[in-house]
């Protein structure tokens, strides 16, 4: 497969998180709360892959990482934020109009990988930190009432998928960066990451 095959193809494949309606509910367990460590596991596998607001950005958040020397450490900013993020919601702590935060952060990092230039660390780092924050907020609903075994398990699913995808979308456009089209067809990826955003925000069944 050719590089400008390649880079046609992520950006398709990317592109249709702007067109694609959900198929999976939003939630692994069928709404349950975990009751295991395996359903913990699983459920905090799940939630950040079937949700597409909380998979647009982790895209978005591997899109923008790869331009950097040093991107891969900045996914780190944003496991740490999310974290926090289920913490303060275990804390039964008010974040208003949280949904909406989710969205406009996805469009955030969207607009962060499309533009042309690179933008500084530091800034990345603290985008990354705040989106990280409101989705581990959201992330944090579906785990409220249960015992600590599968809230510690649902924790590490949730570290484990997303460090995975933005590590390995990290990875993927670093390696596509050297072909004629590749800076293109990133860029669509990214104004995809920025339309999913901008639907989620208009319409709340599609997160």
């Amino acid at each position: 497969m050719t590089i400008a095959t390649k880079t046609h193809l992520l950006a398709l494949t990317l592109a249709g998180l702007a067109a694609a309606t959900p198929a999976l509910a939003h939630h692994p367990m069928g709404g349950m709360i975990p009751a295991t460590l395996s359903q913990g596991l699983l459920s905090g596998l799940g939630h950040p892959v079937i949700g597409l607001d909380h998979l647009a950005a982790l895209v978005g958040v591997g899109l923008v990482a790869s331009r950097f020397a040093r991107g891969l450490t900045l996914p780190a900013f944003w496991m740490v934020a999310m974290a926090a993020g289920v913490g303060l919601h275990l804390m039964s702590a008010s974040l208003p109009y949280a949904e909406a935060l989710v969205a406009l952060s996805v469009v955030a990092i969207g607009l962060a990988a499309t533009i042309r230039t690179t933008l500084p660390y530091a800034l990345i780092a603290i985008l990354f930190a705040a989106g990280g924050a409101v989705h581990g907020y959201a992330l944090g609903e579906a785990i409220i009432g249960a015992e600590a075994t599968p809230l510690a398990a649902y924790l590490v699913g949730l570290v484990a998928v997303q460090t995975a995808l933005t590590t390995g979308v990290a990875y993927a456009a670093r390696s596509l960066a050297n072909g004629a089209l590749a800076a293109p067809a990133l860029r669509l990826a990214g104004v995809a990451v920025a339309v999913t955003g901008v639907a989620a925000l208009a319409l709340p069944a599609f997160a």
